[in-house]
C-alpha cells in the first residue's frame, strides 16, 4: 500500500533555493486532517484550521449569497495572513 506523501508535491522554493515557502506543511496538514491527527496538523501547517474556516464560509457565501460576508472574510484573511507570515518568520529565522 502506498503513502499518501508518494503523491503531494514538492515545494519548488524548497527543492530550487533550499527555503521553505509560506506553504510548505499545508499538503502534510492535510493529509493527517483525513488521517484524524488533528493536533499534528495544527503544528504542522497552524493555519490549517482558520483556512479551512475561510473557504468554508467563502463556499458558502457563493451558494448562499450573505450581505454581511465581508465582515467575516476580511477579518478571516487577515488573521490568517498574520498566522501564515509568523509561523513562516518563526520557522525561518528563529529555529
Amino acid at each position: 500500500m502506498s503513502s499518501p506523501e508518494e503523491y503531494m508535491l514538492p515545494c519548488l522554493s524548497k527543492t530550487l533555493i533550499g527555503v521553505d515557502c509560506m506553504g510548505c506543511g499545508i499538503q502534510r496538514s492535510v493529509a493527517l486532517i483525513i488521517q484524524g491527527d488533528l493536533i499534528a496538523a495544527f503544528y504542522m501547517y497552524p493555519a490549517i484550521f482558520t483556512l479551512i474556516l475561510l473557504f468554508g464560509f467563502i463556499g458558502l457565501n457563493y451558494f448562499k449569497n450573505y450581505k454581511f460576508a465581508g465582515k467575516v472574510i476580511i477579518p478571516l484573511a487577515i488573521i490568517n495572513v498574520v498566522i501564515i507570515v509568523g509561523n513562516f518568520i518563526l520557522k525561518t529565522f528563529i529555529n
